[in-house]
């Protein structure tokens, strides 16, 4: 691409193993990572030519951000002893080859942030030593197929046209990483989620997902749980103090009330649901010590909160209580998108008691 000199450095004169961004062993091309290696410069443009599935030891091969187009060559799936596959933020177009399962070892297959469309092939699913799986931020369609690898970690589909259910047994239990966030996938994941036992980051946000959340989620060793913006039901129950940083179960409609093994949680979005009665006493406390730092509960059935209208919040600290069933007790700090109304109506208070 203009302003990028990367293949400038290329001196077809000599030694091709010496090119900046191809290496060699035994005079076998074995990885090639291709555009400019400072980032925030411009890439490659052109095309991916057929002729790449001659390189019959490529073990790696990476294409940094540029204007790639075209759709991927079949001829990939020739490269036998390749493991690394990364063409993201391209412009990469057509459906993604269901040649590809045809290399065994295949371990990271990253084509994020393009404009694939189609399904995503059933064949990748048997890809044994799959570890990381990047569709991200394309325009993919249709159902997850099952993955049976036993090593997959990392599974990232978010922000593609994705839908339908979800099933079970689609998704090993080794995932520590899974988003699939901003797609239009429904129906219930309790019976997925109760298997992955060993996430530490879980983003399903923006989907239509129904059904109850499991209590058991809130003990996995996870950092971030990201359920906002879906259609979700219940009550939420933790079995235990719940030392995730980040929650965020907003926009949904669930219910009852809130417990106090949320307490713990650093930042916690439980706004835009359907919850009532009291807020425990443990929350005022994290808040007051600084343990909460975002705790926002407006727009829900709330009856009321024990704090004292002078205590005062750290800075550094939001509670956001508005619309719901009480007169907010102290002033608090909420996002501009909660409105400028403090309490709800009365009539849907006693509607919602009733």
């Amino acid at each position: 691409m203009p302003g990028s000199n990367f293949l400038s450095s290329w001196d077809f004169t000599s030694d091709p193993c010496n090119f900046p961004g191809v290496y060699c062993d035994s005079n076998k091309v074995i990885a090639l990572n291709l555009g400019d290696p400072r980032a925030g410069s411009p890439g490659l443009s052109g095309r991916l030519h057929p002729s790449i599935g001659k390189l019959s030891q490529l073990a790696e091969f990476s294409i940094v951000p540029g204007r790639i187009m075209g759709s991927l060559p079949l001829t990939l799936s020739q490269l036998k002893n390749l493991r690394f596959l990364a063409i993201s933020k391209n412009f990469i177009s057509g459906q993604i080859p269901p040649s590809l399962a045809e290399i065994r070892g295949l371990r990271t297959l990253d084509l994020s942030y393009n404009q694939l469309s189609g399904s995503i092939p059933h064949s990748l699913g048997s890809l044994n030593s799959l570890s990381n799986l990047i569709l991200c931020h394309n325009h993919l369609s249709g159902s997850i197929p099952q993955f049976f690898s036993q090593s997959l970690t990392h599974f990232d589909l978010k922000h593609n046209n994705l839908s339908g259910f979800i099933s079970p047994v689609s998704l090993p239990p080794s995932l520590q990483f899974l988003s699939v966030s901003s797609n239009q996938f429904t129906g219930s994941v309790d019976r997925l989620l109760t298997r992955l036992n060993k996430l530490s980051y879980l983003d399903l946000s923006m989907n239509r997902f129904t059904g109850s959340i499991p209590g058991s989620l809130f003990t996995f060793p996870m950092t971030n749980l990201q359920l906002q913006r879906n259609l979700f039901t219940g009550v939420i129950r933790p079995l235990e103090q719940v030392t995730i940083s980040t929650v965020d179960l907003s926009f949904n409609h669930l219910s009852g009330q809130i417990s106090p093994m949320l307490s713990s949680v650093q930042n916690l979005y439980l706004n835009n649901n359907k919850f009532s009665g009291q807020v425990p006493g443990s929350f005022v406390y994290s808040l007051l010590t600084a343990n909460t730092q975002i705790l926002y509960l407006q727009h829900n059935y709330l009856t009321g909160i024990e704090i004292n209208p002078t205590a005062a919040i750290p800075l550094n600290s939001f509670l956001c209580l508005q619309y719901n069933c009480m007169v907010p007790p102290v002033q608090t700090t909420c996002p501009l998108k909660a409105g400028y109304q403090k309490t709800r109506p009365t009539n849907q208070c006693i509607q919602w008691k009733g």
